[in-house]
Parts: structure tokens; C-alpha cells; sequence
């Protein structure tokens, strides 16, 4: 991106680990100023021009949302010096952020999404993103190695941010702390929610339908706020990268399919934190156990696509006779089923529905089970049993 654009901008979540991995990157080659000083925020937002003499780039400029007018100064600064990678920006929120950049920068920034660590990255893989390729998961299952089960809900409760691992800190601990900050600076701050206990239930609530079909009027009418209301506060959630909408496949052939997303958390941690599960060997055993499974089986996807600067190709299925394909990889116009089941032996009906892809006019893919099977295996000629340590 710093190759090909005079500026780049790195967005996700608080704490995924975007100024160390910026920092780390520039050495001592670069200027850094945060925004979250009240001082450089001061000057940027009153002294834009003033501000890019002082903090001269090639720069780092962290939470660039605090000061949105200084984007047009930005934009002139690079228009005149046209030099690449001059500009290395983060921003945490992306609900006020995006507007100024699409406005005043665009075809000037690259933009790269970030979350919190990968299964890859905390086992030391080459981050490579999932496809059902049996070529590409037969080299993947000649280095990685499987986890139990304990293995996998113990990551799965404590989550995927850095901090709960460089501090070893116990993840409620973590989580209330990021929650707390969350609310009262990021949303109290940037949007127009008045009521900060009542935001707390609505996140709750979602956290408790983490790979479910969307269902706004059924949220709004737990907590007790409008639908128009409870569709924008998802918005903030989405475009904050604390949650993400897996859109359904659909077809204007067929008026059978379901048009609602389906809505999965980013990190499980958080979304353990909020549900109130209490160990790694409850949530297992609770009744998320599957949900909570999925959620950091479709984040780990959406990870290893994000971490290579593409875009995760993921669609799901569902039909008014309620027959389901939890995942379909669209890749080169073959669309991949994907089931996702926390079971060490699936069975053939696992793959079922597959077939409805071919049927309804879409050129099949290789289809996959991904599971906590410690072995890649053919389950029949055109899919695949998958370990979860192949994602």
C-alpha cells in the first residue's frame, strides 16, 4: 500500500495492535503523533496546516478521527509532494472516519482493515487465506499441527486481542476495561448515543444472537428501544470492526432465499465477556457452544483475507424451507460450501444442502466441513472434512 499511495490509513477496533504494528514497521524512520494528546489534537484540529509543518511527514499520525478537517490538508500536502507512503494514519472509528476520507482523499489513501491476532499469527503460520483448494490444505496440513478441544475453547474464551496475551491479564478483567473505554470515549464521544447503560444491554444482546440471522425488531424490542434506533447503534458496531454482517447468496432467479445477513462477532473473547460465560470449560459445555464455535471459525476467515490487504469473499444460504449452507466461498464464480460443525466425526448429512447450489443454476466449488477433526479427509469426491487448524 505505502508503495502505491501517498497515504495509508489502518483501521479496526481499539487495541488490535495498530500503532505497535505502524511503529514497529517505520523503525525510527518516520515522525509520530497521536491525536489522543489533547495538545497535538488542539493544533490539528485548529492549526491543520501548522500541525503537518510541525509533525513534517513521512509521519505517523494515530486516531486521525479526532480531527477530520485535517484530511483536506492532507489531501493538499500529498497532491503537491506526490511522494508514496508520506502518510501512515490509524483510526479506530470508522463511523465519522470513512465520510472524510471518501471525501477528501480518495484515490490518495490505501486502506488496510486490521483485527485482533490470528490463529496463524499466534502459532507462528504463514498467514495464508482459506479456500477449499485440496492442494492448499494438504501443503497447510503438513506443518500445522491440531488442537484439543480444551485447546480451542480456552482461545476461543480468552479471545484475540494483544493485550490479554503481552500482559497476561485475566480476560473479565480485560474486557470490562475495553468495553468501559469503548463506550464512553469512542461512542459517547463520536455519535449520538445518549444513554450509555442502555447501549451496554443492546451490544449484550447481540453478543447473545453472535451467529444468528439478523433480527433488528426482535433486539430493539428486548431492550426497549426503536428499530430505526437499534439499526443505527448495529451500525456503529459494524463499522466499528466489533462486529460484521455475512450477507446472503442471493439471486434474482430465486425468490425463495432469505434477504437478512447473518451477524457474527469479531472476537470471541468480547463476545464471551458480554454473554457472562464464566470459563473456557462452561462456554464449551453451555448452550453457545456451537454458535461461539462458528463465530471464531467465520472471524478466523475474515482475518486471514483482511491480513492480506483482500476483501473475504463469504456469502451464506438460507431458504424459506430453512435448509442452510453455513459458508460459501464465491472464488472465480464457483461457489465453495462450507458447513461449520463442532463435531470431531460429521457425517455425510453435513453436507446435505450442498447440492442446492448446482440445483438453483451456481457453478459448484469444492465443499468443506470444518471441524475439530485431527485429520484432513475426503469425506466423499468433491468435499473435504477440515480440521479447524487449516483455516
Amino acid at each position: 500500500m505505502s508503495e502505491r499511495f501517498p497515504a495509508v490509513l489502518v483501521t479496526g477496533p481499539r487495541q488490535v495492535g495498530k500503532t505497535t504494528m505502524l511503529r514497529t514497521l517505520a523503525e525510527e524512520k518516520r515522525n509520530y503523533v497521536s491525536l489522543d494528546n489533547p495538545l497535538a489534537r488542539s493544533l490539528a484540529v485548529n492549526e491543520p496546516g501548522l500541525f503537518l509543518e510541525k509533525y513534517e511527514p513521512p509521519v505517523i499520525i494515530d486516531e486521525i478521527q479526532y480531527a477530520p478537517n485535517l484530511m483536506e490538508y492532507i489531501k493538499m500536502y500529498v497532491d503537491e509532494h506526490k511522494k508514496m507512503g508520506d502518510i501512515w494514519m490509524t483510526g479506530s472509528q470508522m463511523f465519522h472516519l470513512m465520510k472524510n476520507v471518501s471525501e477528501s482523499l480518495a484515490g490518495r489513501v490505501g486502506i488496510l482493515r486490521m483485527q485482533g491476532f490470528s490463529a496463524a499469527e499466534m502459532d507462528s503460520y504463514e498467514e495464508i487465506p482459506f479456500s477449499t483448494n485440496p492442494k492448499r490444505l494438504l501443503d497447510k496440513a503438513k506443518i500445522r499441527q491440531s488442537k484439543s478441544l480444551k485447546e480451542v475453547y480456552e482461545r476461543i474464551f480468552k479471545g484475540q486481542m494483544p493485550g490479554v496475551y503481552d500482559r497476561d491479564i485475566d480476560p473479565e478483567l480485560f474486557y470490562s476495561s475495553y468495553v468501559s473505554t469503548y463506550i464512553q470515549r469512542d461512542i459517547k464521544e463520536l455519535t449520538q448515543v445518549a444513554d450509555e447503560m442502555l447501549f451496554f444491554k443492546f451490544i449484550t444482546a447481540v453478543a447473545a444472537r453472535t451467529s444468528q440471522m439478523l433480527n433488528l425488531s426482535d433486539i430493539s424490542r428486548d431492550i426497549g428501544i426503536s428499530i430505526p434506533t437499534a439499526k443505527q447503534w448495529l451500525s456503529i458496531l459494524v463499522t466499528s470492526g466489533i462486529v460484521v454482517l455475512l450477507e446472503p447468496l442471493h439471486s434474482n432467479r430465486l425468490n425463495r432465499l432469505i434477504k437478512s445477513p447473518n451477524l457474527y462477532f469479531l472476537d470471541t473473547g468480547l463476545c464471551s465477556y458480554l454473554t457472562r460465560w464464566q470459563s473456557p470449560k462452561s462456554l464449551e459445555a453451555g448452550a453457545m457452544s456451537g454458535a461461539i464455535f462458528e463465530t471464531y471459525v467465520i472471524s478466523e476467515i475474515i482475518k486471514g483475507y483482511q491480513n492480506q490487504g483482500k476483501t473475504p469473499p463469504l456469502l451464506y444460504y438460507r431458504d424459506k424451507d430453512k435448509r442452510e449452507i453455513d459458508l460459501i466461498l464465491e472464488q472465480n464464480g464457483h461457489y465453495s460450501p462450507i458447513k461449520i460443525k463442532k463435531s470431531s466425526a460429521p457425517k455425510k448429512d453435513a453436507i446435505r444442502h450442498f447440492s442446492l447450489l448446482e440445483k438453483n443454476g451456481f457453478t459448484l466449488g469444492t465443499g468443506a466441513v470444518i471441524c475439530l477433526s485431527k485429520e484432513l479427509l475426503p469425506l466423499d469426491k468433491n468435499n473435504w472434512i477440515v480440521p479447524l487448524s487449516l483455516i
